[in-house]
């Protein structure tokens, strides 16, 4: 059995990687650890700074200080791009609301949410497509290697959920921008939809999808 230990505090981000990936790994976190590495997401895409936290985290974790036994670090980089502003938020999803006055890390929800309103209050509905995407990047914890060649061995698994803004938020459920995002083919947004129905659709769902091959693979057919 795999153990995967994911590069996040974030609750919501570990509960759904280990609904969507199953029993048959064991899934850790920073939660799991007293340990916090905090590296700066220098990177100007979502695979670069997926790739930042996992190769940093694989470095502590391959000289076995914490104990954890992780095979892998799974760090995940993932954010809204809004067609109409030009992709933005995108890798400054999380703390899109604090570049307005320079703060140092995230902002709250409601100050993104508010934010982007606010940029949008002139666009029409039919203007207002967006995209949550997600880039996984997967490290072996490996010792020995230096963070040159985790980066080289380190595996990158995309996904993307195609729909719109609303005009306003609806929904008690999920977290970000879930209130303000209605994926393409439902009248409701992320937070109205449920875990189970957004497990589904979402970016990290479609990315997750894909790690899940890598890490199991059907075995072949018998040869002829």
């Amino acid at each position: 059995m795999t153990t995967l230990f994911i590069a996040t505090a974030n609750g919501h981000k570990v509960q759904e990687i280990r609904a969507l990936l199953g029993s048959d790994h064991v899934v850790l976190s920073q939660r799991d650890t007293e340990v916090r590495l905090e590296p700066e997401e220098t990177g100007s895409t979502f695979a670069e700074n997926a790739g930042i936290k996992s190769v940093t985290w694989a470095s502590y974790l391959a000289m076995d200080e914490c104990g954890l036994g992780a095979d892998f670090v799974l760090a995940d980089d993932s954010g809204l791009e809004v067609d109409a502003l030009g992709g933005a938020p995108g890798v400054h999803s999380a703390r899109f609301a604090a570049l307005d006055d320079g703060r140092k890390g995230n902002s709250p929800d409601a100050e993104n949410n508010a934010k982007l309103m606010r940029l949008l209050s002139a666009v029409p509905e039919g203007g207002r497509t967006a995209r949550f995407r997600c880039v996984l990047a997967l490290t072996p914890v490996t010792p020995g290697l230096t963070p040159d060649a985790l980066a080289d061995a380190t595996r990158c698994f995309d996904g993307a959920c195609e729909g719109r803004i609303a005009t306003g938020a609806v929904g008690q459920g999920g977290f970000g921008y879930d209130p303000l995002f209605v994926p393409d083919g439902y009248p409701a947004s992320f937070a109205e939809l449920g875990e189970a129905v957004k497990n589904q659709l979402s970016h990290r769902a479609k990315a997750l999808a894909k790690l899940r091959s890598y890490l199991d693979p059907r075995p072949s057919g018998p040869t002829r």
